[in-house]
């Protein structure tokens, strides 16, 4: 990150592209800089929630804590089994960005 104020919150957002999911983890800095780690490993800082948020559904992303078991079929899967991925460090989370549903 960009900014060392400590993480005052954490959203998953998704994005899906056929039967791959794609995430982006918003964090919002005590600083009131916003943070999205993309799924290349890549974290883009802005000004504010609201413009990442912006920048997230610009680029078709949605918010996964605002989906229902409707929105998730639309996209293709169902929250049951779709969970955001969790991993010890940013490094180790960008290998588990990209989900592709049905890989066995």
């Amino acid at each position: 990150m960009h900014d060392l104020s400590p993480v005052t919150d954490t959203q998953w957002w998704l994005a899906s592209l056929g039967k791959t999911l794609i995430w982006a983890r918003l964090q919002m800095l005590e600083s009131g800089v916003a943070c999205v780690l993309d799924c290349d490993g890549g974290t883009l800082p802005y000004d504010s929630e609201d413009t990442a948020r912006a920048a997230l559904m610009d680029a078709e992303f949605r918010a996964y804590d605002g989906l229902d078991e409707d929105d998730a079929a639309r996209m293709g899967f169902s929250l049951e089994a779709v969970q955001p991925p969790v991993a010890e460090t940013d490094a180790a989370l960008r290998e588990l960005m990209v989900q592709v549903l049905g890989k066995h």
